[in-house]
């Protein structure tokens, strides 16, 4: 042994440049010390040992030709592949580390302690082999790591564990499926101080959204206590950011706040031979998010700064000290997954029809598995698991990936979307629904199921074996037509979905949807909580709004987010949000909503839309949805949406309701904001001129504005052939609507479903010149088309509605 040789780097001595000799994690920590402490990214120092520090292992232990020989016996089918497994990490376990190796080692590890003012300073020992953390392979969970080391012999015993853990069974499967010769592999170890995020929190982060590869977003999870705990076992807190407003220091750009139940953590160990536990969390701590707003904010920026300098996407672990309180970051690597996929085509899964939904938990992949659930609760049963079945299981961890490879899709009870099962399911490319928190009792063996993830960022397990579409739509070489294609979004979940998609904008958010199915408060019911009357409703809004001392800031909170995450979907393109527009009927529903609402004969043609907004009934809820768009545009800085409001029956009425927006601090013009008014009722067609001097644009609604030119209840089954958009009043009705805005330089767009559904209708548009159209984002492709082929056409074929009737050009 060459008593000269260094088989010790600092990390500040490492770059990316330095993988074969110190592995993927201990050169991306190197990266990081040396050059981007001058970004403010706090990286803990520490040291790694060398490949040649691990071939010197086998060399004075004479191991290479037994670990050799013993992988040719597995190979030949003589033993089996844990026997393999156990008898090389055996060796390497019981191997006496060289005189030289062990001296450097301990050398450095009082250094490191001196740095930190102490004896025998707390440290992670982490596994680093020199063929991992690869832009194209992740090898994630391969080999281990051990957290609160400290003295001289336990640093020494888990460099020994390291080295035993690179022939791990996940391991050695890992490398023989990517082609990697085991013998050419070796193995580093990364001595880094500890974290102390036993007394605060850690967690992992994305600069790509996992799940649709939306490029502009920093998702982060987290939960309380160490890294090792909330990677498996724990529903973590998830944050989304949007990384190009996190330049601003004006901007709070954060899109997306879910709270998880974070049930565990992992702490240190007092005493004993353990150095870490785990414990329940207190219910104070699962009511917390663990970070605040400006730390989210921050590891935001550094993880753009980290994107920034390695010029790919990543995937980053972050952990805080609750001693200091400050952030750092201990590990930095490729994201292998989504930044390796073929943009040019996009695959939507579609549900025909639904069933009872049995569980709900998070989505992992964007498409839908049916088949019998098969429910495995121990490691030790694997081999019960039957091919092609969906894996229901807690948790899982590399030595599933065998079984996780022939499931038609997983299902855990624990995790979040960084867990490993979620990171093997993309790799995979199979559907996963993990955090449900029940599947492994609700489910049972052979149940027949249906696993939907084609539903937005929640998953959802239906019974049965159900129908659903499966549509490839070709992204190259489309064409651009003049007129604006637009997506109708109501859900948030779905935004980032379709970003793909050569859409510019959305036509039409829906707020309802928001308020239905994140709020599920009645706005009055928030802002009148102490005089109440229903108790029943009071328990469940104190239960859903717990952490809130200002019941009203959960709504304004709620429907910010939800706002925010679609108007970053299509950033900077203009994003038009309607205010609310439930009927009576429907807000009554809403938790405490009797008690606001009158009982209406016909909602329809009631107290909906902007009579609303200005009535001493609902104006102090309509304030809500004023600051929760202020915030969206002014704190957050998503400037792109527009307001829109609905049904407005005259233009006094749109005086009254721009008058209190104004009063809420949305004053159309000023800031940039845009207010569109929808052209659904007659009024607003004949009195279009007059409309136009006090909105900035129209949006067809098509189908009240054919109830309401027809006469025709839009819900009524008996009337159903009469209710048909392309009716020559419908149409002549239109085209006056667009002769008069366009008279006064208004834009018009449409927002029904009408051009999606009628191939026929969506030309008469074009060819009467709408300016924009919008659409459900499964139609947006083949109406682009249409409409492309409608522009380069020199003649204007007529809607078979319309062939019997002249209409001027």
């Amino acid at each position: 042994m060459n008593k000269s040789q260094s088989y010790v780097r600092w990390f500040d001595t490492l770059t990316v440049a330095d993988v074969p000799i110190v592995g993927g994690k201990n050169a991306s920590l190197g990266e990081m010390v040396r050059a981007m402490s001058a970004d403010g990214i706090r990286v803990p120092n520490g040291f790694a040992t060398t490949a040649a520090a691990y071939w010197a292992v086998l060399e004075a232990n004479d191991l290479k030709d037994k670990i050799k020989d013993t992988l040719a016996l597995w190979k030949r089918g003589l033993i089996t592949l844990q026997d393999a497994g156990r008898a090389i990490r055996s060796m390497l376990r019981e191997a006496t580390l060289p005189d030289e190796l062990s001296a450097q080692i301990l050398e450095a590890y009082h250094q490191l302690s001196r740095q930190y003012g102490k004896r025998d300073v707390d440290v992670a020992v982490r596994s680093s082999a020199t063929a991992e953390d690869l832009p194209t392979a992740s090898f994630a969970g391969q080999q281990e790591t051990f957290l609160n080391v400290h003295s001289d012999g336990e640093v020494l015993e888990a460099c020994r564990n390291c080295y035993a853990s690179l022939f791990t069974d996940r391991a050695i499967t890992y490398r023989e499926e990517q082609g990697f010769d085991h013998m050419q592999v070796a193995l580093s170890i990364g001595i880094q101080k500890m974290v102390r995020a036993d007394k605060a929190s850690s967690g992992v982060m994305f600069t790509i959204d996992t799940e649709t590869g939306f490029p502009n977003a920093v998702v982060i999870n987290g939960a309380w206590g160490l890294a090792k705990m909330w990677c498996r076992a724990v529903n973590p807190d998830e944050f989304t950011i949007y990384k190009p407003l996190l330049s601003d220091p004006h901007f709070m750009p954060i899109i997306q706040k879910e709270l998880g139940a974070k049930e565990q953590k992992m702490v240190y160990a007092v005493g004993g031979s353990r150095a870490v536990k785990n414990v329940a969390t207190t219910k104070e701590e699962q009511r917390m998010f663990v970070l605040n707003d400006a730390e989210i904010v921050q590891l935001g920026r550094w993880a753009c700064a980290i994107e920034k300098h390695y010029g790919r996407p990543m995937d980053i672990e972050w952990a805080k000290d609750g001693d200091t309180g400050d952030l750092f970051i201990v590990q930095a690597r490729p994201e292998t997954v989504q930044s390796q996929l073929e943009a040019s085509s996009l695959k939507t899964y579609t549900l025909k029809g639904t069933d009872q939904r049995l569980l709900t938990g998070m989505s992992v992949g964007q498409a839908i598995a049916a088949a019998p659930a098969c429910v495995i609760k121990s490691a030790a049963d694997i081999a019960l698991f039957q091919p092609g079945a969906i894996l229901v299981t807690g948790m899982t961890d590399p030595d599933w990936v065998p079984i996780m490879k022939q499931a038609a899709g997983i299902i855990t009870d624990f995790g979040g979307r960084t867990s490993h099962a979620a990171i093997v399911s993309r790799e995979l490319g199979i559907p996963a629904i993990v955090g449900t928190g029940e599947a492994t009792h609700v489910l049972n063996n052979d149940q027949a199921i249906t696993l939907s993830c084609a539903e937005g960022d929640h998953g959802y397990v239906y019974d049965g074996i159900l129908d659903f579409d499966v549509q490839v739509l070709d992204l190259g070489n489309l064409p651009t037509p003049r007129t604006r294609l637009m997506m109708n979004i109501g859900d948030p979940d779905a935004a980032f979905r379709w970003w793909r998609l050569p859409a510019h904008g959305i036509g039409l958010a829906r707020m309802e949807f928001i308020i239905n199915n994140a709020i599920k408060i009645h706005p009055m019911a928030l802002v009148r909580y102490a005089t109440l009357q229903d108790e029943h409703a009071k328990r469940e809004i104190a239960r859903l709004t717990a952490g809130y001392a200002d019941k009203t800031e959960y709504f304004v909170d709620h429907l910010a987010l939800g706002i925010a995450k679609i108007a970053a979907s299509q950033y900077p393109e203009p994003v038009i949000v309607r205010m609310s527009d439930f009927k009576t009927n429907e807000y009554a529903n809403l938790i405490g909503g009797r008690e606001f609402e009158p009982d209406e004969e016909n909602p329809m043609l009631g107290f909906r839309g902007a009579s609303r907004y200005y009535s001493p009934r609902y104006r102090e809820g309509f304030a809500l949805e004023c600051r929760a768009i202020k915030r969206v545009r002014e704190e957050i800085g998503l400037s792109n949406v527009v307001v829109m409001i609905p049904f407005c029956r005259t233009v006094e009425e749109a005086d009254q309701v721009l008058e209190v927006m104004a009063e809420n601090g949305l004053r159309r013009g000023e800031n940039g904001l845009k207010v569109y008014v929808m052209a659904e009722i007659p009024s607003n067609v004949i009195l279009a001129t007059e409309f136009a001097e006090r909105f900035d644009g129209f949006s067809i609604g098509s189908n009240d504005l054919t109830q309401l030119t027809l006469g025709v209840d839009r819900d009524s089954g008996t009337l159903t052939a009469l209710f048909d958009e392309r009716n020559p009043a419908i149409m002549r009705t239109i085209e006056m609507l667009l002769e008069k805005a366009h008279a006064a330089h208004t834009p018009v767009g449409i927002c029904g479903q009408a051009p999606s559904d009628y191939p026929d209708f969506a030309a008469f548009l074009v060819a009467h010149g709408i300016d924009s159209i919008s659409l459900n984002p499964d139609s947006v492709i083949n109406v682009l088309q249409r409409v492309a082929e409608e522009e380069a056409s020199h003649r204007m074929e007529l809607p078979s509605a319309m062939a019997t009737h002249t209409v001027a050009a």
